[in-house]
């Protein structure tokens, strides 16, 4: 299984082929905002990809559009209820708590 780190909790979890980073943290109540309830609405959930980008799933027109409107965004910067799991993955979370 796939697993996902998150920073600067260093959490470790398991995740489901196919399942947002997002999914991944409630499952493991890992503190990750996400004010819109993983919809695509808003920037709350904004992570950064330290490593393994290559193993989430594209980014998507709504993401692109959406995560511009994100405080502190660059190229590593991803939606967590956007990017699905394909393989390791370690993020940075910007905003913890729910």
């Amino acid at each position: 299984m796939p697993k996902v780190t998150f920073l600067p909790m260093n959490t470790v979890c398991e995740a489901k082929a196919g399942e947002s980073i997002l999914d991944v943290a409630i499952q493991n109540d890992v503190p990750l905002q996400h004010a819109c309830g993983g919809f695509c609405a808003c920037t709350t959930c904004h992570v950064i990809v330290v490593e393994g980008a290559q193993n989430l799933a594209p980014m998507e027109e709504a993401e692109e559009e959406r995560i511009e409107h994100a405080d502190g965004v660059g190229l590593q910067s991803r939606l967590g209820c956007q990017a699905q799991v394909r393989g390791d993955v370690t993020v940075q979370v910007v905003n913890q708590g729910y």
